[in-house]
């Protein structure tokens, strides 16, 4: 990472650009194992917000403060809200702002790696899986673990954990409550890599500037087609491929993709802002 990164601080988390077109997100609540409170998912969505429109930044590595990626919800936060939040009008401990981060994770232009450093279990996992990648440090421990509070997958893990690890090694998960560790990880796919602790951020910082890299139009395209992909049926997939393929044909970065492999040299994709708007 740039010692001269500047960085941009909110109450519970910072952000710094350090590379081209690659920001790091960094949760920043160490002394409660970055466990979410509302005015975390707040500041989240800020950034998020902050980020999106910024044509400058195509990929976010998110990871956490200290030695924890996050572990879910802050059940000190939890326990003061269920004591003093009528039973009536009650609503899920913060579904209301977990949600909108999860979504956005997911539908962004942007594409996330998770670089977990640590813990990452319940809504912190959840968080990690809505990432597009993950890297691992060999410290970290991963767990869909609500079933161990009384309570079932609430951030979206029901839906991405299957996909990632299939439906049977995703029932193990959420019915057991059992965390893993990053070998386990890597095994059952939870991950994609697993790295010396030192080198995580570093890797994950290549990983991001090597997507940044990519052409800015493809990546929009493949991220929507695989999104779409957990969602569709083959014949779907296929017709949203078809469409998605067929716009990135008229683009001029095919064009010097070819050009630049059969002249055996390095492409050199659009940057213009302006037209990749």
């Amino acid at each position: 990472m740039s010692a001269d990164a500047a960085r941009t601080e909110l109450e519970t988390c910072y952000y710094e650009r350090v590379a081209d077109g690659v920001v790091v997100l960094t949760l920043n609540r160490p002394d409660r194992g970055n466990g979410v409170v509302p005015e975390l998912a707040r500041d989240l969505l800020t950034v998020l917000e902050t980020l999106e429109p910024d044509r400058s930044v195509r990929a976010v590595v998110l990871t956490g403060a200290g030695k924890q990626f996050s572990a879910g919800a802050d059940l000190i936060a939890m326990r003061d809200y269920l004591r003093h939040e009528l039973p009536i009008t009650r609503e899920p401990y913060n579904a209301r702002v977990l949600h909108p981060i999860t979504q956005r994770l997911t539908t962004s232009r942007l594409i996330f790696i998770a670089a977990i450093n640590g813990g990452a279990t319940a809504g912190g996992l959840d968080f990690a899986l809505a990432c597009d990648i993950r890297v691992a440090s060999e410290r970290a421990k991963l767990g869909e673990t609500y079933i161990n509070m009384g309570l079932a997958p609430g951030n979206g893990g029901s839906w991405f954990l299957p996909k990632l690890v299939g439906s049977g090694m995703a029932a193990e998960l959420a019915l057991t409550g059992e965390v893993v560790d990053a070998a386990r990880a890597l095994e059952i796919g939870l991950v994609g890599r697993v790295v010396p602790h030192e080198d995580l951020i570093p890797v994950a910082i290549r990983v991001a500037a090597q997507v940044a890299g990519k052409p800015w139009r493809a990546l929009d395209a493949t991220k929507q087609a695989l999104r779409a992909s957990w969602q569709a049926d083959l014949t779907s997939s296929m017709a949203t491929s078809f469409w998605t393929t067929s716009a990135l044909h008229h683009t001029d970065d095919l064009h010097e993709a070819v050009d630049a492999f059969v002249e055996k040299r390095t492409p050199v994709f659009n940057r213009d802002v302006a037209q990749d708007s």
